[in-house]
């Protein structure tokens, strides 16, 4: 291995910026090219970094991957085309980390969940890394809520306007809409906190004037038992997030940056203010190239995402309760 991982971007956009700015901080890493169409994004990116200014920059992505050596890529680009791009990366025998939603489909998941074996292959989910959802992770599994009974998720924000005109509003290039979007958050932290699997999703979906998905109404029953739900709202004034556990001996809500706990025979709820410490995807990536860390957000985190989303939207479609089982029974186990 050398001593720095060569990278090489595919999308420059604004959520590229972000992952620019952490790597930046990691002297193993090395950004080498750039595979970016539009040049007003390559600008930003540029303006931002000017470090990246003098890198090769190539319309097709397709270009940079056979002209430039590198370890390893991030896909940064429109949902429906991760598939393709990362069958792409992960064939040349590359390490990748991949922009949430993994994929649009769930056998694309499975696809690329076959194509990675061997490489370092992760998603972009970083809420594993931050400390509040570290610490609601940490007591479910230390027992400190019991067993789990119900799990319910909220976000608002104002997505349905502020997209308006861009691609995450076109079907062809998002795949879906904010449940597919930023909505993938809640499912992925739903699971990954709790380690449960839902067995069955009943949805109901309001689009207003889009083509894509922008309220979304989702209720689970989880394997074990419990149930929860999810309630997503994309035309909101404002930012509100909440995501709240119920166990048989216990409670955490997560209000919006504030973390409060308690259970019987405790006085109400305290706030919790000493959190694990925090990284990010981009270091965790990084580390696990170099043999130094785990993945800590595998692939088959994306795959049950796409499954529990692809289910709520075949619920609302049929106007029935959707087992989740019904969209992978014909897939490889």
């Amino acid at each position: 291995m050398t001593a720095k991982v060569r990278i090489g971007f595919i999308g420059a956009g604004g959520i590229a910026r972000a992952h620019m700015r952490r790597l930046e901080g990691i002297p193993e890493a090395e950004v080498v090219a750039f595979a970016e169409p539009s040049d007003a994004s390559m600008a930003r990116m540029a303006e931002d970094y000017p470090s990246v200014s003098t890198l090769p920059v190539y319309a097709d992505y397709r270009d940079m991957l056979d002209k430039v050596e590198m370890d390893a890529a991030i896909i940064l680009t429109p949902h429906t085309l991760h598939h393709e791009q990362g069958l792409e990366v992960l064939g040349r025998g590359l390490h990748l980390l991949m922009e949430k939603p993994m994929v649009c489909t769930v056998p694309h998941a499975y696809d690329l969940i076959e194509a990675g074996k061997g490489k370092v292959f992760m998603v972009s989910y970083q809420r594993h890394f931050q400390g509040p959802y570290i610490y609601i992770r940490d007591q479910i599994q230390s027992g400190a809520l019991g067993k789990l009974q119900f799990i319910s998720a909220l976000q608002a924000q104002n997505w349905r306007r502020s997209q308006t005109g861009k691609w995450r509003q076109v079907m062809a290039l998002s795949g879906g809409g904010q449940l597919n979007d930023s909505g993938s958050h809640l499912i992925d932290i739903l699971l990954w906190t709790t380690g449960l699997t839902a067995e069955s999703v009943a949805s109901y979906v309001e689009n207003y004037d889009c083509e894509v998905d922008i309220d979304s109404a989702l209720a689970f029953r989880f394997t074990n038992g419990a149930h929860g739900n999810i309630s997503i709202i994309g035309d909101s004034p404002m930012w509100w997030e909440e995501f709240s556990v119920w166990g048989s001996d216990g409670v955490i809500l997560y209000r919006n940056g504030k973390i409060m706990q308690g259970g019987y025979g405790t006085d109400g709820l305290a706030e919790i203010t000493e959190l694990p410490a925090e990284s990010d995807p981009d270091r965790n990536f990084v580390d696990a190239i170099l043999g130094r860390d785990e993945v800590c957000v595998p692939p088959e985190c994306g795959l049950r995402v796409i499954e529990l989303t692809e289910a709520a939207w075949k619920s609302a479609e049929l106007g029935r309760p959707v087992r989740v089982a019904e969209l992978s029974e014909a897939e490889p186990a």
